[in-house]
Order: structure tokens, then C-alpha cells, then sequence
């Protein structure tokens, strides 16, 4: 039987996605007949995901089976939302915002997504991106193609969207390994820069970079978004790629407005998003492993979401990226791994806690970089691409 099953899987594969399992197919009898204790629907995944693991795909295959899934993808997404009746589009998408809206919680699986990322070695990023360790999107203007330079350009361009100005108070929401507030607090040294991780091995690195800088402007909480109450108000808010990582945007809105002095504050929010159709990251749907290995907990947003979520704050402009910067990051990030894959392993085994985990997981990384890649160049980078917004509280009447 279980020959039969693993041979229907290898056709399935090929038909489903153009991938070609591996000759050796004993080495998937132990996942598949794991992967049939928990029922039928999980067989074909579970050869997969051993094939990816063990590095069996081509790049060119994953590639092809990457965009397999995301045509799938909005082919679903279409069948969900009908955009061709804009009677069931328009309240589609309103149930969407109202299912946030119900959460009970900012965020859900918060140890997890640290685990999947922000407690990761920081060694490991350390290799895998650019000088400012920037682990979002960067810009990629005409004539720039280095990863360091691109880091930059998106950083000054977060300066002057958000109209930051020296002296002024800012506070950062998720602020990863500190490309923001360390650059913010670097390049406006009158200013009193926040961050918020809720990260410790983030936190220490942000630290250790702030003191070897002299930067005396700069402090770092760690904390949980869930839990945490700010003691203080200031002049901008600043949040990148975080957004993603939360649901209730009518609690986090109003989160936010909290932190804005009254007057000419702001509020400068940048997250990826797809063009008209949000959803979430579901770890039991099949074809899962992006959300189970990577963003668990997360959530795409449309381009317009947060409009449903306006009683907190008031927008005042709002900007595309292409989504081809995102590719270009992605490409950058593989390219960098691959290219110092021996400095890599190291920091994986002590991640993961053992060689043949870190071989595993070096195989997902790269898979990963692949998927975020062909995810933002899909449709020249108009279907998936980067949202900024810039708030501000609403006005009294």
C-alpha cells in the first residue's frame, strides 16, 4: 500500500506542481506513513516537504512549483471574495475587517514567531543581510543593485515620508535588529528614539550596536505588544513589517493614536500587502508550510485594510512600492546565503541543535527566500507588493 500511495504522491506532484520526486523513494516511506496516521490529505505534503528538506528540488523547480501555488492561491482567493460581483466583494471584504475586528488579542502566536525568526541566531542574519541588518523590504532605485545601498535608500526614504525631523520624538513598533532606530538615531542625534521588540536577542544586539556607536539618543524595550503600556506619547510612530504579524487593527489603532502627542504627530506604518484580497496564514490548510515553518499567526492584507479601521486614526497619504524591491531583497538575502553557507552552519547547529537540523533547516531558509522572491515579482510585482501610510489622529470637532 504504502508503495502504491508514495508512487500516486510522486504523480500527483508532477501533475499538481511540475515537481519531481526523488528515484529513492524509501527514504519517504518513514514521512508518509506518519504523514497517514493523521490522514490522507497530509501524504502529499509530507513527500514534499521531505523532498524540500533534503534538498532534493532544483531552484528552477521550486521556483515553477512556488508560482504553481500562488496562481492556486489567488485562484481561491478570487472564489472567496467573487471581485467580479461587487455586491459579495464589498461585503467579503468588510467580514474580513469584522473578523479582526472580534479578535481578542493585538497578535496570536507570539512565542512562535520569535521562535520562527527573531530568536534565530543573529550570527545567521548577520551573513544573510546587509550592513544595517534590515530584514524588510529595501528600495532598489535606478542605479542601485548593492544590498547595503538599497537598506539605505528605503531608510532615508522612511525619513522623508514620514517628515521626521530632528529633536523630535520617536517611538518604533517591532523593531527587529534596530535598522531604523539605530539610523534614525544616528542621522537625528537631537532626537529620543524608542524601539519595541519583543525579542531579547534583539535587543542585546540593538544595545551592544547603539553603545559601539556612542549613541547615548537610543533605548529598546522588550515586551510583549499584548501586554505593554507606554508611559509616554511622542512625535512620530514609526512601524515596519510589523503589522503583518497582528489581527485586531481596530485595538492596534487605537494603540497607536495612544502613543501620538496631540498636534502634528504622525504615525508612518509599512507593510507588505496584496492588492485587493487579504487573508490569513492557517497552518491547517493544505499547502501550509509557509505559515507553519515562517509566519505563523500572520496575515496579508489588502492594500485598503486599514481603512476599515479608521475611528483611531485618520490617513493622510498613502504610497506603493513594487513589489520587484521585495524580490530584489529576497534575491539578495539567498544569494548572501549560499554564498557563505560554511559561516552559516555553524550558527544553524546551535539554533537548531544538531548538524542534521541545521542541514534541514538551511534547506527551509532557502526555500523560504525562493517563495518571498517569486511572492513579490509575480505579476511584475502588482499583485503582491508594499503599502506605507501616513496617519494622524482625527480631528476634534
Amino acid at each position: 500500500m504504502i508503495e502504491s500511495l508514495i508512487a500516486t504522491i510522486d504523480r500527483a506532484a508532477r501533475y499538481t506542481l511540475g515537481l519531481d520526486l526523488p528515484a529513492a523513494r524509501a527514504s519517504l516511506r518513514q514521512p508518509v506513513e506518519a504523514a497517514i496516521a493523521k490522514g490522507p490529505l497530509n501524504a502529499l505534503e509530507a513527500a514534499q516537504e521531505w523532498a524540500i528538506d533534503n534538498g532534493v528540488y532544483t531552484d528552477a523547480v521550486l521556483r515553477r512549483g512556488v508560482r504553481a501555488l500562488l496562481k492556486t492561491r489567488l485562484e481561491e482567493l478570487h472564489k472567496e471574495y467573487q471581485p467580479h460581483n461587487v455586491e459579495c466583494y464589498v461585503e467579503a471584504k468588510r467580514a474580513f475587517a469584522d473578523q479582526l475586528r472580534g479578535l481578542q488579542e493585538l497578535a496570536i502566536l507570539t512565542d512562535v514567531a520569535n521562535e520562527q525568526h527573531y530568536e534565530v541566531d543573529t550570527e545567521f542574519f548577520r551573513i544573510c543581510l546587509g550592513k544595517h541588518m534590515k530584514y524588510s523590504c529595501c528600495l532598489y532605485p535606478e542605479g542601485v543593485r548593492d544590498l547595503d545601498d538599497a537598506e539605505r535608500a528605503m531608510l532615508e526614504l522612511y525619513c522623508e515620508r514620514a517628515q521626521i525631523e530632528d529633536g523630535m520624538s520617536i517611538m518604533e513598533l517591532g523593531c527587529g535588529w534596530g535598522s531604523l532606530s539605530l539610523f534614525l538615531a544616528q542621522k537625528y542625534p537631537k532626537s529620543r528614539v524608542t524601539g519595541l521588540s519583543n525579542s531579547n536577542s534583539q535587543r542585546e544586539y540593538i544595545e551592544a550596536q547603539a553603545q559601539a556607536r556612542g549613541l547615548t539618543n537610543l533605548t529598546i524595550i522588550t515586551a510583549d505588544i499584548n501586554k505593554w503600556t507606554a508611559t509616554d506619547t511622542f512625535d512620530r510612530v514609526v512601524s515596519i513589517e510589523m503589522f503583518e504579524h497582528m489581527k485586531n487593527y481596530e485595538m492596534l489603532f487605537k494603540k497607536v493614536a495612544s502613543l501620538l502627542k496631540n498636534g502634528d504627530s504622525r504615525a508612518f506604518i509599512h507593510v507588505f500587502c496584496h492588492r485587493d484580497l487579504p487573508y490569513h496564514f492557517q497552518t491547517g490548510e493544505a499547502q501550509s508550510w509557509m505559515a507553519r515553518y515562517f509566519f505563523s499567526g500572520g496575515t496579508m492584507p489588502a492594500r485598503d485594510t486599514f481603512s476599515y479601521f479608521s475611528s483611531s486614526l485618520a490617513l493622510e497619504r498613502d504610497w506603493a512600492v513594487n513589489g520587484t524591491h521585495y524580490a530584489k531583497t529576497s534575491r539578495a538575502w539567498l544569494d548572501r546565503m549560499d554564498e557563505r553557507k560554511d559561516e552559516c552552519m555553524p550558527w544553524l547547529v546551535r539554533c537548531y541543535g544538531s548538524e542534521a537540523e541545521a542541514k534541514k533547516w538551511f534547506q527551509r531558509w532557502r526555500v523560504f527566500y525562493i517563495a518571498v522572491e517569486e511572492l513579490f515579482a509575480y505579476n511584475g510585482g502588482n499583485e503582491w507588493f508594499v503599502g506605507h501610510y501616513l496617519f494622524k489622529k482625527p480631528s476634534v470637532e
